[in-house]
């Protein structure tokens, strides 16, 4: 059951990793980098719950439990 829940923790992030990225290149996240510097907070927040969610999930998956 652990090695279902870091699979989908694994394709989870990287989906929105993917979004993430296609965000940071919208029309709404260029005029808040030009005004503010930096992304849009949405962009960022996908971005960073990607990042997190991938690495638990691909974690789960190279260190799970070892019980039969």
């Amino acid at each position: 059951m652990n090695r279902i829940i870091s699979l989908v923790l694994l394709v989870g992030g990287i989906i929105l990793l993917i979004y993430g990225f296609q965000a940071s290149e919208s029309v709404s996240s260029e005029f808040s980098r030009l005004f503010t510097g930096s992304p849009t907070d949405k962009t960022i927040w996908m971005l960073i719950g990607g990042a997190v969610a991938t690495l638990v999930g691909a974690g789960g998956l190279m260190g799970g439990s070892k019980s039969a």
